[in-house]
């Protein structure tokens, strides 16, 4: 399926209804929904009002919510994240439709298995679609350098959610990369992984996968950066 070029996506202005920090470099951007649909794992275009250019950013919140969210590491000297971070509530930001087929199959069932593994700011997404399907049967392993960047932990069941940290180590995370962890502790046959994040994360991870056993129809990629 051909993705919609981008002078033929709509754009509309939308109110910024909270800007919530997470880390010094990432924080959660709420604007208010208007009439946009979207399916979990679908991203918009966001940009300041003065500006031509926008970004795309994966739907942070869930499909059922009355709001967009949009989750946005700060990359020093950008043209995008550093004005969205200057935004305040009541100043609005120019929103593209949604685009994207990073969704869960559409009859998946209760008892099929997923793997989501992102890593950074790669982990929105995931957080849609957990939002979205509370009761999914999900394991996440999420790439970060340190403990603090488990964005929104509490958002996710404890036993569901493993923190793979590469230079820190804490009793309560996994001290290694996500290639380490899934070394150790191989993919179930029948899982359906999904991938998100650094484009180096996803060549490795996706190199394992497969060698491991994983069909190569089994694995879904979304490459952040």
């Amino acid at each position: 399926m051909q993705l919609p070029n981008k002078n033929q996506i709509a754009t509309n202005l939308h109110e910024v209804l909270e800007v919530r920090s997470l880390t010094p470099s990432t924080f959660v951007m709420r604007l208010e929904r208007q009439n946009i649909t979207f399916r979990a794992g679908q991203h918009l275009g966001v940009g300041p009002t003065n500006s031509i250019h926008t970004r795309e950013y994966s739907v942070y919140s869930g499909e059922n919510e009355p709001y967009l969210e949009i989750l946005v590491k700060e990359v020093l000297n950008g043209f995008i994240s550093p004005a969205l971070r200057k935004e305040i509530p009541g100043n609005r930001v120019m929103v593209e439709e949604p685009t994207g087929y990073f969704s869960l199959p559409p009859a998946f069932k209760s008892s099929d298995k997923f793997l989501f593994i992102a890593s950074g700011s790669g982990i929105a997404p995931f957080h849609s679609l957990i939002r979205t399907y509370p009761k999914l049967n999900y394991q996440l392993l999420h790439g970060i350098r340190y403990a603090s960047e488990r964005y929104d932990i509490d958002h996710y069941a404890p036993s569901r959610y493993t923190a793979c940290t590469s230079r820190e180590k804490t009793d309560d995370t996994y001290f290694g990369r996500v290639t380490h962890y899934l070394e150790e502790h191989p993919v179930e046959a029948g899982t359906r992984c999904y991938l998100c994040g650094s484009s180096d994360m996803i060549d490795e991870v996706y190199d394992l996968l497969v060698g491991q056993g994983v069909p190569q129809e089994m694995i879904h990629l979304e490459v952040y950066y």
